[in-house]
């Protein structure tokens, strides 16, 4: 784990500056320029530890460094979305899951974060079972994409960013514990994964 916390550490002290990436960026306000170099420069890693949020993040969720890294940069950026929109927004899966585990640091979430950059409480408002909420909801994510193009120039990363849904998780997601219990892929889950992982690396070849 402190081999991946380094790793991690490495890729946040070598990345290019926050603008370098937006194409979008010239269509900022100041302001908002301000704001997003702010939130995007903001580290939720504590230094020095061998198990830091981005760690224990990759951990949980089994992804890579890499992912994991990619993940908590649109995270901030949806965060910077939510800070410019007029209307309330809903992340994408992934997203969703960074900023559950940020929510658990309360004091880097609410009092660094909200407290003393953003000036705001970003409230976390889990959907309730009911059938306006997974409507709202589905709105709420396609409104953040139609930001994201406009703020960063871009669609975001379709990886992280899924397709408007009306549910964060599958009413199947379990948590399992990995110490009494084997995870196996079912046989026709795997080969659609296996198939669209294909498909998508034909497409960017052809492109």
């Amino acid at each position: 784990m402190a081999a991946a916390a380094a790793e991690l550490d490495k890729a946040h002290t070598t990345e290019l500056p926050h603008w370098i990436y937006l194409t979008g960026y010239a269509t900022m306000t100041p302001d908002q320029k301000l704001l997003y170099g702010q939130i995007a420069r903001f580290k939720i890693d504590e230094p020095g530890v061998p198990w830091p949020f981005s760690v224990r993040l990759a951990w949980q969720y089994r992804w890579s460094n890499t992912f994991t890294h990619r993940a908590i940069v649109e995270y901030k950026k949806f965060i910077f979305l939510i800070m410019v929109s007029e209307q309330p927004l809903s992340p994408a899966t992934v997203i969703d899951r960074v900023w559950h585990h940020h929510i658990l640091y309360t004091q880097s979430y609410w009092n660094d974060f909200c407290g003393q950059l953003l000036k705001r409480q970003i409230h976390h408002n889990p959907g309730r079972g009911i059938e306006v909420d997974a409507t709202s909801y589905y709105h709420q994510c396609a409104q953040a994409l139609i930001l994201y193009q406009q703020y960063f120039g871009n669609p975001p990363p379709a990886d992280i960013w899924s397709a408007p849904q009306r549910q964060v998780e599958s009413l199947d997601y379990q948590w399992v514990n990995r110490t009494d219990y084997w995870a196996v892929p079912r046989v026709d889950t795997f080969l659609k994964r296996k198939i669209s992982l294909l498909v998508s690396a034909s497409r960017k070849k052809q492109s």
